[in-house]
C-alpha cells in the first residue's frame, strides 16, 4: 500500500480567496436549481514564493506538492514540472518531484505559479471558490520547508484576459512583459513589496499520491517558416499541445499579435477562428528589457502559427520553438497490417496517442478538454494495446467510479465541475473489463471491480427498468452514435434532457451485453455470475427483432433498421437465429464505416476480429470513406470525423479514431469480446 504523505504545510492563498467557502458546484444534470454559477473570480494567476538557505548541497530533496486548480513549479530559475491531475476533493492528487538537480549549497528560491479557472466547466474542479497552495519540502528526509504565511504572494498582472475560449475551456491572453511579476522565478527578483500567504480558512480535501505519471515537456523546432510582410507564418509540422515559444527584440509597448490554428485559410493565412469553436488569438506587449521572451500559460492544440512583428521588434535567432506537452509515451506493440495504407493509418494513430493524451485521455484538447468515460474507454484500450502499460487502466476506473458520489449510476466527464450524463458511457465501462482481463490476464486485479459493476447494474435496474427489464425513461442523454447524422436514420428521438418512455435497440443491447460481459468476468475470476441474462435477451428479440427481414428494428414502436440498431446486437452476440449475424456482416459491407463513427466503429472492428473477419476489418480501415478520407484531408493527428466536414464544429485533433491502431498492431483487443460464458 502506497504511503500518504503528512503534510506539515497548510493551504495558503491570498487575501481574496483566504475566508471564501467552498461552494457546491455538483447536481444531477437536468437539476439545475440547486447550483449557483459565481463568476466573480476568473483566470486567477496567482504566484507564490520562498528563499530558503541550504548548508550543503543535499543528497536526496523530495518535494511533495499540490495546488487547486493547477500549479507550475520553478526552482532556481528553472521549470520543473506542473500539475496535479485534476481530482475531487474527497481523493486530491499531490504529487511527489525530486528536486536534487535543481539545488545548491546557499540560497535557493522555490516560485510556484498557481491558476484558478473559475468556470464550471471540463478541466478542473473549479468555480468552488477553492484556490491554493499545499507544499512540504523534504531534505534528507528533514522536513524543511513547509507552506506557510511566510511565503509571499501576489497576483501576476502579465495576464490579462482578451477572450473566452471553447466551452469555458480557458482564456485567450494578452502577456505584458512591462509587469513588475515577469521575472518572479528568478532567485535575485525583488518581492519585497509582495503580500505574505493567507492560511485558508476552509479547507475539505482527503490528499492521495498523484497515481498516474505527469506530463513531460518536448521542445519542437518550426518544420517551415516564411516572412510576409510584417508576419512570420510557422508550421510546426502537425498539431501538437502545448505552447509556442520565442524571444524578440523591440521598442516597449510595441504589440505582437499571434494568430493560432489547426489548419491555413484559403489564403495561406492561419485559419485561428477555428471550427471547433476556439479562437487562438493572443497579445505580447514588449518592455524595456533587451530581450522579451512570450510565457504562455494556458495549452492549445494547434499546427500553425502567425506572429504579426510591429516595427521595430526582431525575432532572436533560434528561439523560436513548440513546447509540447503530453504524458510519457513508449510505443511496445509492433504494426501487423497488409499495406502501404495501413502503415499510414497507424502512424496517424500512434502519433495522435503520443502527442495527444494529457495528464488523461481527454477527447479533444481544444474546445472541450474533456475527460469523457464513453470516448476514453475506447481510446484507452488502444493506448494500452500500443504501450503495453497498463497503469492508466485503474487510474480510469477509480477516477469514473468516484462519480457515483453525484450520482450511482455515474456521469460523463470526471474530475471536473461540468456535470454531464450519457446513459450508454457507464455500461461502455463495464464490457472494457474484457478486454482489459484480455490483455494482460490480470485476474486479481479485475476482481477487485467486480463489485462495483455489480453495484453500478443493480443501480441502472433500480432507476430505469421497467417491469419486463427493459431499461426506459432515463434521465440521461443517448446519443447512441454521434453527431446524428451518423446515425443511419436511428429511428428514436434522442433529444437531450428528454425522457423518452420507448424502448430502444442500442440502449438495450448495452444493457445486456454489460450484463453478460460481466457474467463472463465472473466467470473467469472463479465467482458466480452475477444474473441470468437470458429471459432479458428473450425480451430483447421478441420486442427489436423483425423476423422476416432477419435484422433489428430500431425500437418497440418502429420498423427502420439502421447501423447502429444492427451493429451493437452483433457486437454483444444477441443472435436470435442463424441469420442474424450473416445479414449484420452484409449491412458491414454494403454501408461500410459511412454509418459509423466515434462510438460504432471499434465495437464493429472489434466483433470482425474476434469472428476471424480479418479481410473485412482491413477492408473497412482503408475503405477511401474512412480513414484514408482523413488522411486525404490533411491530417498529421486523428480528426473527430472522417473529415473535417464531418460536424459543424470538427477538433482536428480528438483522440477516439485513433482507435484503428487497436486493430494493426500484433496485440488482438477483438478476441477478448466474447459475451456467452
Amino acid at each position: 500500500m502506497t504511503n500518504i504523505h503528512q503534510f506539515q504545510g497548510f493551504w495558503i492563498t491570498n487575501k481574496d480567496f483566504a475566508e471564501l467557502e467552498p461552494l457546491q458546484v455538483f447536481h444531477r444534470q437536468l437539476d439545475t436549481t440547486s447550483v449557483k454559477l459565481p463568476e466573480d473570480m476568473l483566470n486567477q494567476h496567482i504566484l507564490f514564493r520562498k528563499n530558503f538557505r541550504l548548508d550543503q548541497v543535499p543528497g536526496k530533496a523530495i518535494l511533495f506538492v499540490t495546488a487547486d486548480d493547477f500549479y507550475k513549479l520553478y526552482v532556481n530559475g528553472q521549470y520543473v514540472a506542473e500539475g496535479p491531475t485534476s481530482c475531487y476533493c474527497f481523493a486530491y492528487n499531490y504529487n511527489t518531484l525530486d528536486i536534487t538537480p535543481y539545488l545548491h549549497e546557499g540560497e535557493n528560491t522555490i516560485a510556484f505559479h498557481t491558476y484558478y479557472l473559475g468556470y464550471v466547466n471540463r478541466v478542473f474542479v473549479s468555480a468552488d471558490h477553492q484556490q491554493g497552495l499545499l507544499c512540504d519540502l523534504e531534505v534528507d528526509g528533514k522536513t524543511i520547508l513547509s507552506s506557510d504565511e511566510t511565503f509571499k504572494t501576489a497576483i501576476h498582472t502579465a495576464y490579462t484576459s482578451i477572450g473566452v475560449v471553447g466551452y469555458h475551456t480557458g482564456f485567450m491572453e494578452r502577456y505584458d512583459a512591462n509587469a513588475p511579476e515577469v521575472d518572479f522565478i528568478e532567485p535575485d527578483f525583488n518581492d519585497s513589496s509582495w503580500e505574505y500567504a493567507s492560511k485558508r480558512k476552509h479547507t475539505n480535501y482527503t490528499l492521495k499520491p498523484q497515481p498516474s505519471e505527469m506530463v513531460v515537456t518536448e521542445e519542437i523546432q518550426p518544420a517551415f517558416t516564411e516572412i510576409r510582410d510584417d508576419r512570420l507564418f510557422v508550421d510546426f509540422g502537425q498539431t501538437y499541445v502545448g505552447n509556442i515559444s520565442f524571444q524578440v527584440r523591440g521598442p516597449e509597448n510595441a504589440q505582437i499579435n499571434l494568430y493560432m490554428g489547426q489548419e491555413l485559410n484559403e489564403d495561406g493565412t492561419v485559419r485561428f477562428k477555428m471550427r471547433c469553436y476556439c479562437e487562438y488569438h493572443e497579445e505580447f506587449v514588449l518592455s524595456d528589457r533587451k530581450v522579451d521572451t512570450y510565457i504562455p500559460y494556458d495549452y492549445k492544440s494547434y499546427r500553425y502559427a502567425e506572429i504579426q512583428f510591429p516595427e521595430g521588434a526582431v525575432l532572436v535567432p533560434g528561439s523560436l520553438k513548440f513546447l509540447s506537452r503530453h504524458y510519457p509515451f513508449e510505443l511496445k506493440a509492433k504494426f501487423q497490417g497488409r499495406n502501404e495504407m495501413e502503415k499510414r493509418i497507424w502512424d496517424l494513430c500512434v502519433n495522435s496517442l503520443h502527442y495527444g493524451t494529457q495528464e488523461v485521455l481527454m477527447d479533444c484538447m481544444d474546445r472541450e478538454k474533456g475527460y469523457y468515460l464513453g470516448d476514453g474507454c475506447y481510446t484507452l484500450i488502444t493506448r494500452c494495446v500500443l504501450t503495453q502499460d497498463f497503469s492508466m487502466m485503474p487510474v480510469f476506473y477509480d477516477d469514473f467510479l468516484r462519480t457515483k458520489f453525484i450520482t450511482p449510476t455515474l456521469i460523463t466527464c470526471a474530475n471536473c465541475s461540468m456535470v454531464q450524463e450519457i446513459g450508454e458511457y457507464p455500461l461502455i465501462m463495464v464490457f472494457t473489463l474484457l478486454a482489459w482481463e484480455h490483455l494482460t490476464h490480470d485476474v486479481e486485479k479485475i476482481r477487485t471491480y467486480i463489485p462495483a459493476m455489480k453495484e453500478l447494474l443493480d443501480d441502472y435496474a433500480k432507476e430505469y427498468a421497467r417491469e419486463d427489464g427493459m431499461l426506459c425513461n432515463m434521465n440521461k442523454w443517448l446519443v447512441v452514435e454521434w453527431p446524428d447524422n451518423f446515425r443511419d436514420g436511428y429511428d428514436v428521438d434522442l433529444t437531450e434532457g428528454k425522457l423518452n418512455p420507448v424502448a430502444h435497440v442500442a440502449l438495450e443491447a448495452y444493457y445486456i451485453g454489460a450484463i453478460k460481459a460481466l457474467n463472463r468476468l465472473c466467470v473467469i475470476c472463479g465467482e458466480p455470475i452475477y444474473r441470468d441474462s437470458s429471459a432479458l435477451e428473450q425480451t430483447f428479440f421478441k420486442l427489436f427483432y423483425d423476423q422476416e427481414a432477419g435484422l433489428y428494428k430500431d425500437s418497440e414502436s418502429s420498423s427502420h433498421h439502421s447501423f447502429p440498431g444492427n451493429m451493437f446486437p452483433y457486437f454483444f452476440e444477441l443472435y436470435p437465429d442463424d441469420r442474424f449475424k450473416k445479414n449484420a456482416l452484409t449491412m458491414i459491407k454494403e454501408k461500410r464505416l459511412t454509418c459509423s463513427l466515434l462510438f460504432t466503429s471499434f465495437p464493429t472492428l472489434a466483433a470482425l476480429q474476434r469472428d476471424g473477419e480479418e479481410d473485412l476489418l482491413h477492408d473497412l480501415i482503408t475503405d477511401a470513406e474512412a480513414w484514408p478520407k482523413m488522411l486525404a484531408d490533411g491530417a498529421t493527428t486523428s480528426f473527430e470525423g472522417w473529415c473535417r466536414d464531418s460536424k459543424w464544429n470538427t477538433s482536428l485533433f480528438h483522440l477516439t479514431l485513433s482507435d484503428a491502431a487497436a486493430f494493426l498492431a500484433d496485440f488482438r483487443p477483438g478476441d477478448a469480446y466474447h459475451f456467452d460464458s
